[in-house]
């Protein structure tokens, strides 16, 4: 496991900007139109499958050794979710928010296919370095994906990429001469970026002390053990976050919100 935080998420970011070519574009946008250089990342997200091999805790190890620490339990009963969100002392540290599928919720069908590919993941490999931003440990036809996508799109996205960072998120509050969300989206559209509609262009608000928007996915290619095809990637997430009645920034997260956020990756 890595034991710089910094060299961990760069990691992350180039994996993920080589799927996301939008992400890039839009940091340097963002950069042009604020004259800041250093565009903060609030938080990023990891999707995995709750079998014993990779699951959440897994993952979340990669962090704690790290000195992250857990803040935050979330469900997502419609999709067969769960989730936490982690958060460093450091707080110029990213949040970072895991979720895993609960497999078991699924057809025979699906199962045996998703027990299958986690079956390849070599022993120890969960432990390297590199784990987080390491893509797919086994081969997945893209009729078994389909079968996949059929019950779960979160299903077939960790079965088609893998290990890697699902998103990342600007800071808004950090963007200095862009005060609001609304200011974002509103360079972002005639730039011809695509965002997430499902329950509302932006997700939540001040009511609840943070409001989201994010992109909807890239489309990138995918080596299928049967054929190559473009499907959705990953996206990039805006995120403003608002005083709480104490005095201080709300750091966690609102699960009604998430839960049209995991929609970005929705196949269009």
């Amino acid at each position: 496991m890595h034991t710089d935080i910094n060299k961990l998420f760069q990691g992350l970011w180039q994996d993920y900007i080589q799927i996301t070519p939008s992400a890039h574009k839009i940091h340097q946008l963002l950069g042009n139109k604020t004259g800041v250089s250093d565009i903060i990342n609030d938080h990023i997200a990891l999707r995995t499958f709750d079998l014993e091999a990779v699951n959440l805790d897994k993952l979340a190890a990669h962090f704690l050794s790290l000195g992250y620490e857990k803040k935050g339990d979330y469900d997502f009963e419609l999709k067969k979710l769960r989730a936490q969100h982690f958060e460093h002392p450091d707080i110029t540290q990213p949040k970072v928010f895991i979720s895993e599928l609960r497999v078991n919720e699924l057809s025979k069908t699906a199962q045996s296919i998703i027990k299958k590919l986690v079956d390849s993941v070599p022993q120890g490999a969960v432990e390297a370095d590199n784990f987080l931003y390491s893509g797919t440990h086994w081969a997945v036809s893209h009729s078994e994906y389909k079968t996949l996508l059929a019950e779960s799109e979160y299903a077939a996205w960790v079965a088609a990429w893998g290990f890697r960072a699902n998103h990342f998120t600007v800071s808004v509050n950090h963007l200095q001469s862009l005060n609001e969300l609304t200011e974002v989206n509103k360079i972002l559209h005639p730039a011809g970026f695509k965002l997430n509609t499902s329950g509302g262009e932006i997700k939540g608000g001040k009511d609840v002390c943070l409001a989201q928007s994010s992109t909807m996915a890239d489309s990138s290619e995918v080596a299928f053990a049967d054929t190559t095809v473009s499907i959705p990637s990953c996206f990039y997430e805006f995120a403003q976050r608002y005083k709480m009645n104490n005095g201080e920034y709300y750091q966690g997260f609102v699960a009604a919100s998430a839960d049209k956020i995991f929609e970005s990756t929705n196949v269009q």
